[in-house]
């Protein structure tokens, strides 16, 4: 169901394009012939249940995985290119991902600014033929800073709080100064005030002018910059238009396949399960 979307972002350059992007894992197909478009500039939340092909559309963007192959065709393309260098897509896309996370807090004894300037290397540690000068410090520390992570500096990143962790992230993600983020459940595993916390963070860098791609289950995740929500169900698009017109008990309840009642409230959606006729009987 594509609902319709206002504005110019048709003639806006592309960020992400999936062309009919077919899936196949253990035998299930994950994504179904998906089809999507991400201008770039265009703030956008990708919705939808677990299972439902979110995490398969990241590793498809960081190339952990790759689509059937059609000939001739090109059913993944970011920035317009449908091959490209991983180490220069990481200067012009940001990724925060909890795989990133684990896969950072597993090195012994890493520091957090030591932790950010790998990200100009899109490597967990610097390659021995490679230097860091005092530029490359001086960005990692000012990325640390924008995100209000400063103090963390001289911290091991294996002692931080998942809070802590998500700022730093983001902090090496920044050393490059992206034109975009992708951001896999940003606030997974924080309490109530942290969570705030980073939600305002995202609206910050949105008003920099950062294109955000959420990708999450979670509809409070969704900060009133992000206009655009795409809502997936068995790895195929359902609804894609304006966020009021996406973010409806309807909408949800089809493709989360349970009553769900929408509300909202000072920008932000919210969705409550509907109370079971069953158990309340009980």
């Amino acid at each position: 169901m594509n609902l319709p979307f206002p504005g110019n972002a048709s003639d806006a350059a592309p960020l992400f394009e999936l062309d009919r992007a077919t899936v196949v894992r253990g035998g299930t197909r994950v994504l179904r012939g998906l089809t999507l478009r991400i201008a770039l500039g265009q703030h956008t939340a990708i919705l939808g249940p677990n299972g439902c092909g979110k995490s398969t559309f990241i590793k498809l963007i960081s190339r952990e995985l790759y689509p059937l192959a059609r000939e001739g065709d090109a059913p993944v393309r970011v920035f317009g290119l449908r091959r490209w260098n991983v180490s220069e897509l990481r200067s012009r896309l940001g990724l925060v991902t909890s795989d990133l996370t684990q896969d950072l807090q597993q090195m012994p004894s890493l520091r957090v600014d030591d932790a950010v300037v790998t990200g100009f290397f899109s490597s967990f540690v610097v390659p021995p033929h490679r230097e860091i000068d005092d530029g490359m410090r001086e960005r990692a520390s000012d990325a640390l800073a924008q995100v209000h992570a400063g103090a963390l500096a001289d911290r091991q990143v294996a002692e931080l709080s998942t809070g802590e962790m998500r700022r730093v992230l983001i902090a090496r993600a920044l050393v490059h100064q992206p034109q975009a983020l992708l951001l896999d459940e940003p606030t997974a595993g924080l309490d109530p005030v942290a969570r705030q916390h980073f939600l305002g963070l995202m609206r910050q860098l949105a008003r920099r002018g950062i294109t955000l791609v959420l990708v999450t289950h979670h509809i409070e995740e969704i900060i009133p910059e992000i206009d655009r929500v795409l809502l997936l169900r068995d790895g195929a698009v359902y609804a894609d238009g304006e966020r009021q017109s996406v973010l409806t008990s309807e909408h949800l309840s089809h493709a989360f396949a349970g009553p769900l009642q929408v509300r909202q409230e000072a920008g932000y959606y919210h969705a409550i399960a509907a109370a079971d006729p069953v158990a309340a009987d009980a």
